[in-house]
């Protein structure tokens, strides 16, 4: 799918079929001949990124994506990443015609580690509010996917200076809840994709030919991170379209919808812990999170 890639539509299993033999799903951790199986479920959900190598590529080469099986189709599949000791749900999706099979709750009791934070971007449908409150994670903030002309923005607080992954892991450790120094290295790396600091904040840009995704940025500060934020969008003032993902607390959220972005849907961040990071100085990736 083209930018942005769309966050998953976690898919809740709310009532088991009776576990007879035939409804008994088989879940294990993905191999790269389960890639093409994995693709056609996130197809039908439109998921998919616009190139390759992609999020999926990512959770496979980290050993974090699983595949739900029915008579030996891929029917299902999640994924997860790390930051630091926080296991972020990135991916969950059933084929509708295998929902409330017990596919999607057989994934999760292998994708979520008992006892250790958790965090999820999670539907607003009200079934999967309550499915992911079962399990512990707890609705604790909106989440809102923002598009709009980075040419109608004024001008940024601070100029973008360029940076590298590893010039701001340490800013998004502690803004995104955690260090994960090698995914930042592996999405720096892909075309178009380019890091940017302002001030004391970051932010990470792909450029696309119709539209930049911002994100993941942050910074030490809200004003920080803002700076960065818009800094970046000021890099790419040329495409007609940026796309983003704003925390309800982020004090980007009105002045973006100040000057002409619009909320194109929401969703709700649900978390196992009260403050898995700063709402207020963060901007997640829709998929990395």
């Amino acid at each position: 799918m083209c930018a942005p890639y769309r966050p998953e539509r976690r898919v809740p299993v709310t009532a088991e079929r009776p576990h007879y033999p035939e409804y008994v799903p088989t879940v294990r951790p993905a191999t790269a001949a389960d890639l093409p199986g994995v693709r056609a479920v996130a197809a039908r959900f439109g998921n998919l990124w616009p190139s390759r190598p992609d999020h999926l590529d990512r959770e496979l080469e980290t050993g974090r994506l699983w595949v739900g099986e029915r008579g030996g189709l891929v029917v299902g599949f999640g994924g997860t990443t790390a930051r630091g000791a926080l296991t972020h749900l990135a991916d969950l999706f059933v084929l509708p015609e295998h929902q409330s099979s017990g596919v999607g709750q057989a994934l999760l009791a292998r994708l979520l580690p008992a006892g250790a934070p958790r965090i999820t971007f999670a539907s607003s449908d009200p079934r999967a509010i309550a499915l992911y409150t079962r399990l512990g994670l707890l609705p604790r903030c909106p989440l809102l996917y923002l598009r709009g002309v980075p040419g109608a923005l004024p001008p940024p607080p601070a100029p973008a200076r360029p940076a590298t992954a590893a010039a701001v892991a340490d800013l998004d450790a502690q803004a995104a809840g955690g260090a994960r120094p090698a995914d930042l290295a592996w999405y720096a790396a892909l075309p178009g994709v380019t890091a940017h600091r302002a001030r004391d904040g970051y932010a990470f840009a792909r450029a696309l030919p119709d539209a930049v995704l911002i994100g993941p940025a942050g910074g030490a500060t809200a004003p920080d991170c803002a700076a960065a934020v818009l800094a970046a969008l000021a890099a790419h003032r040329e495409l007609p379209s940026a796309r983003l993902t704003v925390f309800g607390p982020n004090p980007l959220l009105p002045l973006l919808l100040g000057h002409g972005f619009t909320i194109t849907d929401v969703d709700l961040c649900a978390a196992s812990v009260a403050d898995p990071l700063p709402y207020d100085r963060y901007l997640p990736h829709p998929d990395l999170g």
